[in-house]
């Protein structure tokens, strides 16, 4: 099956990704559609479901947002506790879909959700707003819109028969790249949005906690892709922004091109080095209008109720490192509880090798013992 479904270009069920017009009344977290599918190879390991659930945009209007569903064989699902696992960056197109990239075994952070698995712990893995054909619409690096549908997809798993996570079970989150900042925007988001989550950590590395700051250091650069994909991200969340004002001819076919096409590989080869100047006739990066949507996504606003394990490579090329830097005072300066550490390495190296010590936290939070924050080193 897994062969099969890599080959297709898309989805074999599009279908499934299309919402329902108009959306059904119900509460973030209630299910519009599931069904059972596969996390890749590891069928004899994993229990899967694709599922489709409420939850709320940036704009605090009810949405309709897809994802996956795991628990290790072997336990009841009724007793585990729940990672919500915030992925990174995929891309704008449909191809990219992290719960069609799980289901083929191609999610390349596949090896830890298999670390989550084997601690006998589910998973719970949203693909964000906006995934689905004709094109993608996703609202990429957006925290207010990502943060909720992190906490909704566990409201979520309590409401499939087959899956039933309990209520008071312990959550974590957990992410890096755009999933550092979606699962600590889920956690900064839970107090007032989704009290009835037992979070109990949250995980996130190379996080993009200042848009201003990591758009500005990517102009021009190797990260150029993720650059206008961020823009293509905030203007989907946010229409007033009226990203296509900007473009040029040169422009309109790029980010076409980019909206329909690209997953990660390609904003990294296809898209490096290049310029905005070259895409626009002014650029929006600095307007009063993207400023305004950009300062309702910048994390470290506001305390974090919760523990929380923060780390970034200091060659970072991807993400600024300054700005993760300034996220940690500033988490420690309102009060949260935080764990920082920072490696020598470089963006995507870190997406490996900073799982031990990420899972190293999540498994202390799961066993109750107490955290141990460094905001004084």
């Amino acid at each position: 099956m897994a062969q099969s479904l890599a080959d297709s270009k898309e989805p074999i069920d599009p279908d499934f990704y299309v919402p329902p017009n108009p959306l059904p009344s119900g509460k973030p977290g209630d299910v519009i559609r599931v069904k059972a599918t596969q996390s890749g190879s590891a069928t004899d390991k994993i229990s899967a479901w694709k599922v489709m659930y409420l939850s709320t945009s940036a704009l605090g209007q009810p949405m309709a947002v897809t994802g996956t569903l795991l628990t290790p064989k072997g336990k009841d699902p009724k007793t585990t506790p729940v990672v919500s696992f915030a992925v990174g960056t995929h891309g704008p197109a449909f191809k990219c879909t992290p719960s069609y990239m799980s289901e083929i075994g191609a999610l390349y952070e596949q090896p830890a959700v298999n670390d989550f698995i084997a601690q006998g712990w589910s998973v719970a893995i949203t693909d964000y707003e906006g995934y689905g054909p004709n094109p993608s619409k996703t609202t990429y690096i957006t925290g207010q819109s990502e943060g909720r549908a992190v906490l909704d997809i566990v409201r979520a798993g309590r409401n499939v028969p087959e899956v039933g996570w309990s209520a008071s079970a312990k959550v974590l989150t957990r992410g890096y790249s755009q999933g550092g900042g979606a699962a600590l925007w889920a956690a900064q988001l839970q107090p007032t949005y989704a009290a009835d989550v037992n979070l109990v950590g949250a995980a996130g590395g190379g996080v993009p906690a200042d848009l201003t700051q990591v758009a500005l250091s990517l102009d021009g650069k190797k990260g150029f892709g993720f650059l206008a994909y961020a823009l293509l991200g905030l203007d989907h969340a946010y229409p007033d922004l009226k990203l296509a004002n900007y473009y040029n001819d040169a422009g309109r076919q790029l980010f076409s091109e980019l909206e329909n096409g690209a997953c990660t590989v390609e904003l990294l080869s296809t898209y490096a080095n290049k310029k905005l100047i070259d895409y626009t006739t002014t650029s929006p990066v600095l307007t009063p209008p993207w400023l305004a949507r950009v300062a309702e996504n910048k994390l470290g606003t506001a305390k974090i109720a919760v523990p929380v394990y923060q780390y970034l490579g200091a060659q970072d090329d991807l993400v600024a490192p300054s700005q993760g830097r300034q996220l940690r005072k500033d988490l420690c300066a309102n009060g949260t509880s935080v764990q920082f550490k920072e490696f020598q390495s470089d963006h995507i190296t870190l997406v490996y090798t900073g799982n031990k010590d990420a899972l190293a936290f999540m498994k202390d939070r799961i066993d109750g013992k107490p955290a141990t924050p460094n905001c004084g080193a």
